[in-house]
């Protein structure tokens, strides 16, 4: 995702280490609590008409320090709202190992280090974040490096860090990237016009900058880098005419614009006659709606999740609508906030333990985490799952999966 601004770098913070153990102070009050593993398809497959005797050990608090602005927002008002709606399904399953889980969402408005405050003075045993580094890095300040934040949307690989406790839920900018070169080489396209906001640019630039990387390591040419502006632009005619002198309507055209920006790029250029170029984008594609842009045939990008009709993920959402009365918008990205609660969750397992620096210990170590948005393993990482990147292409209309590269 990308950041507005970029802040500079991260206070040094100290990570205390332990064991857990049988102290009082790290231990659930709760009785005897540990070990197994988060029973997914048990809390997804709870009936809300009919559920289970209610948990009655100290319930596990979840902290979701969100952003509802509108330039996150679009993520984070819908994950804000479906995490709660799953603590509800595991409640009604009985809860985890007999204790409930609470959510508590705090929104961060302009000051993120007070809404995570809040959240950890409410006890909350390890914070969801927002994608940003402008509100990211003021969570993990207020946390001292000592509560587990996972930043479940976010692809900016400077915000992982193992050392302070902060995980990513996803692939990188640089493995999304990467994926897409992959693809075009695998189709023979050996040429590529990228789209920058400039080298080294969170997101905006960082993404064309791995995608020539990959690229050109591969036998790839990038034959020209256009510049423009993100979530701004849709009059492309200057770049457009010095594309048209060069061009041999064969290219892939790389960028992080979003979805009404491609199109818009794309139409442009169909009418100097390049009806024949490749197009492939991030995840800003699928969270735009590319699905349902007009002039979409054949784009490539590269979701969180390929969500396919009756699968795990849909069957889940259409089980919010049908509770809650709504359809939650950005679908690919809703199940890296729901993979953030389990996880959380899981470590608690694996130590046993409630404290926090403790559970991020139990982060770190965990290895083929089964999540709803693909296999999770931190251990030997520094906060970024090696997780495969699922490739999309608007195929007859339709969004389909046409490969699957890395993890």
């Amino acid at each position: 995702m990308k950041f507005k601004f970029l802040i500079a770098l991260l206070a040094v913070f100290s990570l205390i280490a332990a064991a857990c153990g049988d102290d009082d102070e790290s231990s659930s009050s709760g009785g005897d609590f540990g070990g197994g593993s988060v029973d997914i398809d048990g809390i997804l497959g709870a009936d809300l008409d009919n559920c289970a005797d209610a948990p009655t050990g100290d319930p596990i608090k979840v902290g979701m320090a969100m952003d509802f602005s509108d330039v996150v927002g679009f993520v984070d008002i819908p994950g804000s709202n479906l995490v709660p709606y799953i603590a509800e399904l595991a409640n009604c399953a009985g809860g985890v190992d007999g204790r409930p889980v609470e959510v508590r969402v705090a929104e961060v408005g302009d000051d993120a280090a007070l809404a995570a405050q809040e959240l950890l003075d409410w006890g909350a045993h390890f914070l969801i974040g927002p994608p940003f580094a402008d509100f990211a890095l003021p969570i993990l300040q207020a946390t001292g490096g000592n509560v587990p934040l996972f930043v479940a949307a976010s692809t900016e690989p400077t915000l992982a860090d193992a050392s302070i406790n902060s995980w990513l839920v996803t692939f990188d900018d640089n493995l999304m990237a990467a994926a897409s070169s992959q693809w075009a080489l695998d189709n023979g396209i050996t040429r590529a016009i990228i789209f920058t906001e400039g080298e080294g640019v969170p997101y905006t630039g960082v993404n064309p900058d791995a995608f020539k990387a990959h690229f050109e390591a591969n036998g790839g040419t990038v034959v020209s880098e256009q510049t423009y502006v993100w979530a701004a632009d849709t009059d492309f005619s200057a770049q457009v005419n010095e594309i048209a002198g060069f061009s041999e309507n064969n290219e892939i055209i790389f960028s992080a614009m979003l979805g009404f920006q491609l199109t818009a790029l794309r139409g442009q250029l169909e009418g100097q006659g390049l009806d024949s170029l490749a197009y492939a984008g991030t995840d800003a594609l699928d969270a735009t709606g590319i699905q349902f842009e007009d002039n979409n045939e054949g784009i490539v990008h590269t979701p969180h999740v390929s969500i396919a009709a009756g699968d795990r993920n849909d069957t889940m959402l259409a089980g919010y609508a049908a509770a809650k009365g709504e359809e939650l918008e950005s679908r690919g990205f809703m199940p890296l906030y729901v993979d953030s609660m389990f996880l959380g969750i899981q470590a608690m397992l694996d130590c046993g333990c409630d404290d926090p620096a403790m559970i991020g210990d139990a982060v770190a170590a965990i290895s083929g985490f089964e999540g709803l948005s693909g296999t999770i393993t931190y251990a030997g990482t520094n906060g970024i799952p090696p997780k495969a990147v699922p490739v999309n292409q608007i195929v007859g209309g339709e969004d389909t999966l046409v490969a699957t590269i890395g993890g």
